[in-house]
């Protein structure tokens, strides 16, 4: 059912999303350069990896010894709005529609994170990643790491249609009012390191 809900409101909502999609690809384009599509490889359900989409919001940028710049100065502009519109999400529609996401599910981290888990954080796998999240409506960024992998464990226990009906509604609100785009200090989230008493 949770696939099925998915595949039938993306496609529903394409009419709506291609011209910003096309939009925001231009714009993109004209800014920054090609790539438009950033491409990354993150852990799918299982931790299996897929390459998963978003609009580059990044310029390339290196210091003197050739090692790229921090996050916070290569983010341009039109990148931190797209950002904090999450617009720059909206490339992850097709991962959607391919079955390596979903619309509402922890949201994927780096492959590098994978043997940093414990067993409770790990459980964030059993489910495919999603577009946006429990975590996302309850402070997203802003949060530690250990509680965003506490509210990915109890959406994994807790997932039903109705439950992911109400983090879109809610997710759509946050978006509005640009709640939790970074933790303090950070251009998003700082990496995670592992859980200080592993």
């Amino acid at each position: 059912m949770k696939r099925v809900f998915d595949l039938v409101l993306v496609i529903a909502l394409l009419p709506v999303l291609l011209p910003v999609v096309v939009i925001v690809a231009l714009i993109v384009r004209c800014q920054m350069g090609s790539p438009v599509i950033f491409r990354q490889q993150r852990p799918g359900l299982h931790g299996e990896p897929f390459e998963m989409l978003k609009f580059r919001t990044m310029r390339e940028a290196v210091d003197q010894d050739g090692q790229p710049l921090a996050d916070a100065e290569r983010i341009t502009d039109f990148g931190r709005f797209l950002r904090a519109s999450s617009l720059d999400e909206l490339p992850e529609l097709w991962n959607v529609l391919k079955g390596e996401m979903s619309l509402v599910g922890p949201r994927p981290l780096l492959m590098d994170y994978l043997p940093l888990y414990d067993a409770e954080q790990a459980r964030r796998h059993d489910v495919r990643p999603g577009v946006t999240g429990w975590a996302q409506i309850n402070g997203r960024n802003a949060l530690t790491w250990e509680q965003k992998f506490a509210l990915d464990s109890w959406y994994v226990d807790n997932r039903s249609l109705w439950l992911d009906v109400s983090i879109l509604f809610s997710t759509l609100a946050k978006v509005l009012k640009r709640e939790g785009i970074s933790a303090d200090g950070e251009a998003t989230m700082p990496k995670f390191v592992g859980t200080r008493d592993q």
